[in-house]
Formats: structure tokens, C-alpha cells, sequence
């Protein structure tokens, strides 16, 4: 069993916002491969599904974002999941916007949903989804900017990121970490470049 937490805030009104991308992409994933309905379990959100033979579990965490570990823990201790199988996926404003970036671990980087589950789990060796959000405008708070819904032009471009995440989602499910960065960083690389 793997499990797949997406990140973000859980009220309507953050719904579009750049710190709900993780969200946005777990809902995207339990489109793509058929989940079974959401149901609320362990403070989360939960959509389970079937990739390459093996059961996926969705998850939303319901606490939000600075409190994750609070819902993504005791998901983990329940099923006793290995953290290796954990993929957690969030947004990045180091990252340009749309870029993204596969690693196998690390500390949270400054992103406190993935601080607090770096905390309640003891360990950070687990498997990142890093989609950039790219950085704020002068004169806004991190808060404000990553609080903020994309324009109508950035929604697209994110939109067009993600649909291109879910094959990397897969690879990391059925072939590992290492493999998906292999085959899917690259891309991204080349494509930053162009943007430089």
C-alpha cells in the first residue's frame, strides 16, 4: 500500500489558492484513476483507489496546512506504511510557477505542512511532489501570496502542470522515487532553461 497526501487548507475559501495545489492534485489523481468516494477518517480526507495492482490511499488532510502531520501520523501508524511509501506533494515558491520537482527527501524547506509531518512522523526520508508557485511580488507577505488565487492566466498554466504530474505520480507508485526523477526532472529542467 502507498499513500499520496496532498496538501492545502480545507475551507471553500482556499480552494484556488497556491498553497492548495497539493490538494488540487490529489483531486486530480482520485479523477484520474477512479477512486472510490471521499470519506473523512483520522482528520483527513480519504479516496481509495487500485494502480498496478496495489491499493493507493488519497489523502487530504483536514487540519490544515501547518497541522498535516496531525492527520498524515496516525494514517501511517494505522496501516503501519513504510515512510518510503508516503509521497507528499505541496506547493514550492522556490520553484518557478508550474515547474516542478521530484525529490526523495529532505527537511520541509521552509513549507510548514511539510515541517509538521516531518515532526510527527520522526523521519524525512519520504518521497516530495514540489509544484512552484513561483515567488511573491514585491511589496506582498509570503502569506498573502501563497494565500492568493492564481490569475486566470497562472490558473491554466498549473492546470496544464498538473494533468502532466499524474504520469510522474505513477511512475514514483510502480517504479520508485528514483526512477520518476530520472525520467521526469529532466523535463522540467529543460523546460525552466527556456523559461531563463
Amino acid at each position: 500500500m502507498k499513500i499520496f497526501a496532498g496538501l492545502g487548507n480545507p475551507t471553500p475559501e482556499y480552494a484556488a489558492t497556491k498553497h492548495n495545489v497539493g490538494f488540487m492534485l490529489a483531486d486530480r489523481l482520485a479523477a484520474h484513476l477512479d477512486a472510490a468516494p471521499w470519506h473523512e477518517r483520522f482528520n483527513a480526507l480519504i479516496a481509495e483507489a487500485f494502480f498496478g495492482g496495489e491499493k493507493i490511499l488519497i489523502v487530504k488532510p483536514q487540519t490544515f496546512m501547518n497541522l498535516s502531520g496531525e492527520a498524515v501520523a496516525p494514517i501511517m501508524n494505522f496501516y503501519k506504511i513504510d515512510v518510503q511509501n508516503l509521497i507528499v506533494a505541496h506547493d514550492d515558491m522556490d520553484l518557478p510557477l508550474g515547474m516542478i520537482r521530484l525529490r526523495p527527501k529532505g527537511s520541509g524547506g521552509g513549507h510548514r505542512g511539510v515541517a509538521s509531518i516531518i515532526q510527527h512522523l520522526g523521519y524525512q526520508n519520504f518521497p516530495r511532489v514540489r509544484i512552484g508557485v513561483g515567488r511573491p511580488p514585491d511589496n506582498w507577505t509570503v502569506n498573502h501570496h501563497v494565500l492568493s488565487p492564481f490569475t486566470p492566466e497562472d490558473s491554466a498554466q498549473i492546470g496544464k502542470t498538473l494533468e502532466e504530474l499524474i504520469p510522474a505520480v505513477e511512475c514514483i507508485f510502480t517504479e520508485g522515487i528514483d526512477a520518476a526523477m530520472n525520467k521526469f526532472n529532466p523535463k522540467r529542467k529543460k523546460q525552466e532553461e527556456a523559461l531563463t
